[in-house]
């Protein structure tokens, strides 16, 4: 049968528009012309460098050789979510029932997912704190929903304006996004400030979503959870993971943790887009549980001592660089050369073979500064620098 071709029928005008209307992520959308760049030396990759640690890996192997490679029940595995309850409440207070407020992710990514669309109608209003994850204001757009934007900056070091937060409720708003310690800036939110926005989710009936990834990875004190404050319990959707603490991001597991009543709507999306996490993964996750402490602790102290050489370098080369408290990142201002985070980035990536990522990436507060990670050998973070310096010099 011959098909009569239509002139008026535009296939493009098909897709979603706001799909076509959420802009590319600022991290991907560099890395292109990074990886068309040779013997370039990466500060943008914000995934550990070290290998998963060979006994959880073994561990994953085995799952294969033993054929543990079939579905597993939805919420993850039994053991697993045991685990994962157990070490919560060791570690940062926070209860849950394994067997009906957890549910095992392909990473806090779908965890975030998952949370957002249990609770967010089309034309809801989420609080996010920038300079964030470039996927946080992407992903309620996607849902219909309205980021609200409140911005922080380094000469507060990052922290929260509760009198902006509390300007910023409206009857439309449905949930406060968090994120700490931080991707990019590496600042983590104080117990006190965490208290004041529990009590104004409180005051106003709202969702905390609390992606804490990074937690494991505090360098300085204790990291408190908002999760572990028992008058949130009820309204707290709690997303971490295994990715960042125990060098697994390949391996695709998250986890969240939300009263039964969210659960269940989230169990439901979960069923129908994923079904269920990697079974290989979740049995690799028991021994990262059971057995990864000292690993975790390990890559912490290696951190901690790139961490304290990137930053004294950046401010001995005059880029402002605050110490951070937490993750594995650095946002140092680079306005005192008379270029913004992206001018700075290309010219730098040219002339040196240096990649960072433009602080405008992650909100319009990061505009002048860049994120560079220390998730990196400091062989590489020596040289890098050393480039750093040379181009500035060559600007001041």
């Amino acid at each position: 049968m011959k098909l009569k071709l239509v002139e008026k029928n535009n296939p493009e005008s098909l897709v979603s528009a706001t799909g076509s209307i959420i802009p590319p992520s600022g991290i991907r959308e560099f890395f292109d012309i990074v990886y068309s760049t040779p013997d370039c030396i990466s500060l943008g990759v914000g995934e550990p460098d070290f290998i998963t640690p060979w006994r959880i890996s073994d561990s994953g192997i085995f799952a294969i050789k033993e054929g543990y490679t079939h579905y597993t029940p939805n919420r993850g595995l039994p053991e697993l979510r045991e685990h994962i309850a157990q070490h919560l409440s060791a570690e940062y207070g926070i209860l849950y029932d394994p067997d009906t407020e957890l549910i095992l992710t392909m990473g806090v990514s779908q965890g975030l997912d998952l949370a957002l669309r249990s609770i967010l109608n089309p034309g809801d209003e989420v609080v996010i704190f920038e300079p964030c994850y470039v996927s946080y204001s992407a992903n309620v757009t996607l849902l219909y929903g309205t980021p609200v934007i409140i911005p922080t900056y380094a000469r507060d070091r990052f922290k929260i304006d509760i009198g902006l937060v509390k300007k910023s409720i409206t009857a439309k708003t449905k949930a406060i996004l968090l994120n700490y310690p931080s991707n990019p800036t590496g600042a983590t939110i104080d117990r006190e400030t965490l208290e004041a926005i529990a009590e104004l989710a409180m005051r106003h009936n709202l969702i905390i979503i609390s992606d804490e990834i990074y937690s494991a990875l505090i360098y300085d004190g204790r990291h408190f959870s908002i999760a572990s404050i028992p008058a949130l319990k009820t309204r707290t959707i709690y997303l971490n993971g295994f990715s960042k603490s125990h060098a697994m991001t390949g391996w695709r597991l998250g986890y969240t943790g939300a009263p039964k009543f969210i659960t269940d709507i989230m169990m439901k999306i979960h069923q129908y887009t994923a079904l269920c996490a990697s079974s290989i993964a979740q049995y690799a996750a028991i021994e990262a549980l059971t057995k990864g402490k000292k690993d975790v602790l390990a890559m912490k102290s290696e951190y901690l001592r790139r961490r304290n050489f990137i930053t004294g370098r950046f401010n001995e080369i005059g880029l402002s660089c605050l110490i951070p408290e937490g993750a594995f990142y650095v946002f140092p201002d680079v306005s005192r050369t008379g270029m913004t985070g992206k001018e700075f980035a290309l010219e730098l990536l040219r002339k040196e073979k240096v990649a960072v990522v433009p602080g405008g990436a992650f909100g319009a507060c990061g505009e002048n500064h860049i994120r560079c990670s220390y998730a990196t050998s400091m062989e590489n973070i020596r040289e890098s620098m050393i480039r750093i310096e040379r181009f500035v010099k060559q600007l001041l």
